[in-house]
């Protein structure tokens, strides 16, 4: 394998939150940097693979099969879902923070805010 140099200018604050990583997974600086760099050029070159196999997809033909799939096959003891995976009923959450207004009523016994 050939080696190259290449000065990497970084900020200070980046350079020493890489050596507390760097060491906190008991590797070298260098190879850190080396891996990061690695993992960043397989997600772009993935992101432009699945674009240019979208490119080539044939979306009328894609709707069509997923219509087809399954139609005929009833399912099988495998497909079912087993019992003791059925979720438990979740309370709703309203989202708010603060109780309602008829609830303060109940609780001051009917008296009214202000």
């Amino acid at each position: 394998m050939r080696r190259s140099n290449f000065a990497l200018r970084l900020q200070p604050s980046l350079l020493e939150e890489l050596r507390k990583a760097a060491e906190l997974e008991g590797v070298a600086l260098n190879q850190l940097i080396n891996v990061a760099v690695a993992e960043k050029v397989s997600a772009l070159r993935t992101e432009e693979y699945f674009r240019a196999r979208g490119r080539r997809a044939d979306r009328a033909e894609t709707l069509r099969i997923l219509e087809r799939a399954g139609k005929g096959n009833s399912p099988t003891e495998r497909d079912k879902v087993p019992a003791d995976w059925e979720r438990k009923p979740q309370k709703k959450s309203s989202g708010r923070k603060r109780p309602r207004r008829s609830a303060l009523k109940k609780k001051r016994g009917g008296q009214k805010d202000g």
